[in-house]
């Protein structure tokens, strides 16, 4: 099998080698550290599909990698996955390359990540969005390899408790890629946001699209085809929510889409973006209200760091509302639209999670 692995190892080498001159498939770009007397540390990191422009998780984590790049002088390498039958070849190549760090964007390369750490003891990993298991969905620690998880409830649940506060057909919608913990656990956290509004101010907002007592829920099947993202919106603002958010990476562009030929046509619909912020990300932030954003790229950077100066640790990164990991991203052109006494309970809420007075745990919960 580790025979195998290293024949894949080079295939995947000259596969996108090949990619790179203008072929299919995963695609691997070395770039080395600005200055001369860079450190030989190479930390690496392979994307899920969807591309590291994917104005998300996956440029998010890009970002990160290149913001270690630029402090502290060290290299890096990157290879682009245009589909699942990529993440094996492409973690096996920045194997071969020698990376010293190989970074995993997605609980799609549980797999990948994980045979390779367990056949490449002498290499650190760190996989973003998943846990390590056991095949049989039992967590197990991987002494070579680092997940990076972050807790978005709580940050969810205040995009659920404003959506709620600010629709005005009474109706709000979300939807996912696929039905994963790091996908469910934001639309736990908008269905709690939610039906905390609805409790505090006697209101009956509908949320389409998540169910959280059954589990069952709209999701597209895919992160990368945006005419699914459409479609979907489509449907929910035909049923009459006016506010959606989708969780499902660049598929989510295919919603904003949808919204904003709506609200050219004379609608007022919005969207709550997610991973990154959608406003400074998305190209189409005068319809974000606000985003539930991972601080994906200081997760990177810190394992980077920790990684290169020789304090690599397998203890998983939790971001929360507390230490900054997970954040509910400003309103920007909505903001004077935002009634105060929402905003000034939106604050009240953060500061009850971060204290630990408000349970907003869900079953995804990292922590």
């Amino acid at each position: 099998m580790k025979h195998l692995t290293k024949l894949l190892a080079a295939a995947g080498v000259a596969t996108l080698a090949l990619a790179g001159c203008g072929g299919g498939g995963g695609t691997a770009t070395g770039q080395s550290g600005g200055a001369k007397d860079a450190t030989s540390f190479k930390a690496c990191a392979v994307s899920d599909a969807g591309g590291w422009d994917d104005k998300s998780f996956n440029e998010s984590a890009y970002d990160g990698l290149k913001n270690s790049q630029t402090k502290l002088g060290i290299q890096i390498n990157t290879a682009e996955s245009n589909s699942d039958a990529d993440f094996t070849p492409n973690v096996e190549s920045m194997v071969s390359d020698g990376c010293n760090l190989i970074i995993g964007v997605g609980f799609n390369l549980e797999k990948a990540v994980h045979t390779s750490a367990d056949e490449n003891k002498d290499v650190h990993y760190a996989l973003i969005d998943s846990s390590f298991n056991d095949g049989n969905n039992n967590t197990v620690t991987v002494e070579n390899a680092r997940p990076l998880l972050f807790n978005t409830a709580e940050a969810a649940y205040l995009a659920g408790y404003v959506a709620a506060g600010m629709t005005k057909t009474g109706k709000v919608a979300t939807f996912g890629g696929i039905q994963i913990p790091s996908v469910t656990v934001f639309m736990d956290g908008f269905a709690d946001g939610v039906a905390a509004y609805n409790k505090a101010k006697g209101t009956n907002v509908q949320l389409l699209g998540w169910d959280k007592a059954s589990q069952n829920g709209s999701f597209t099947q895919s992160f990368d085809d945006q005419t699914l993202g459409k479609e979907q919106a489509q449907q929910f603002i035909s049923q009459g929510a006016d506010i959606i958010m989708p969780v499902a990476g660049p598929v989510g562009q295919g919603t904003l889409s949808s919204v904003r030929q709506k609200n050219d046509a004379g609608g007022t619909n919005a969207v709550i973006w997610v991973d990154s912020d959608g406003y400074t990300s998305s190209g189409d932030g005068s319809i974000i209200m606000t985003s539930v954003v991972k601080e994906i790229g200081n997760s990177v950077f810190d394992t980077v760091k920790n990684a290169s100066e020789g304090r690599f640790s397998s203890e998983p990164y939790i971001g929360t509302l507390k230490n900054n990991g997970v954040a509910a991203a400003p309103f920007h052109d909505f903001d004077s639209r935002v009634p105060a006494p929402v905003k000034a309970r939106l604050e009240e809420l953060r500061g009850q999670i971060i204290d630990g007075s408000l349970d907003v745990s869900t079953p995804y919960d990292p922590s």
